[in-house]
């Protein structure tokens, strides 16, 4: 599994603009780290389960910060 995310930048510019990425976003982290975390669930590897969900939160956190991120001045 590759950990380097899948980044394209975007001008989100209005609450469609957002709304759009947020579709988008949401469905490449299910469609990677939902997988693994069924599969895990599937196998009933606790240890995996643990790991899968933490992977799963870690990329819904990292993409809400990716875009505050971007909504902050650039200096």
């Amino acid at each position: 599994m590759n950990d380097e995310p899948l980044t394209e930048t975007m001008s989100i510019e209005n609450r469609s603009d957002f709304a759009q990425w947020a579709i988008e976003r949401s469905r490449a982290i299910v469609a990677e780290q939902g997988g693994n975390l069924a599969l895990a669930a599937r196998d009933m590897e606790e240890d995996k389960i643990a790991e899968t969900a933490n992977l799963l939160g870690q990329a819904i956190v990292d993409a809400l910060l990716e875009v505050f991120d971007g909504l902050l001045p650039e200096d």
